[in-house]
């Protein structure tokens, strides 16, 4: 998983049919201080994420697939998670990250 945020939208006049009423979105991968980094991603959204909001995303299609559980759909990244806060242990070379979403804070499933 990785962290990035939701910058944009995708509208499809066509779409594979495994993906017909799924959302599409322009998520910028981040590195553990939310700063940009790579090229930005077209992710299929499974958690209702929204233009600005930071999220978790898988980058692996067996994983994505899942997610969005559509089998068979051509889906290589997909947003799994809404991420509330993330805490640093500061001090700690490599040390680890750790990402926190409350769904009820925002009051949707996944």
């Amino acid at each position: 998983m990785q962290l990035a945020r939701v910058t944009g939208t995708v509208v499809a006049t066509q779409k594979h049919e495994k993906l017909l009423g799924a959302k599409l979105l322009i998520v910028q991968p981040l590195d553990a201080d939310g700063v940009a980094k790579g090229v930005p991603l077209l992710a299929v959204d499974a958690a209702q994420a929204g233009v600005g909001e930071r999220v978790l995303v898988v980058q692996e299609g067996r994983a994505a697939v899942a997610a969005i559980r559509r089998p068979a759909a051509p889906a290589d990244t997909a947003i799994v998670g809404i991420v509330d806060r993330v805490d640093r242990v500061d001090g700690l070379d490599g040390g680890p990250l750790t990402a926190r979403s409350d769904v009820g804070s925002h009051g949707r499933q996944p």
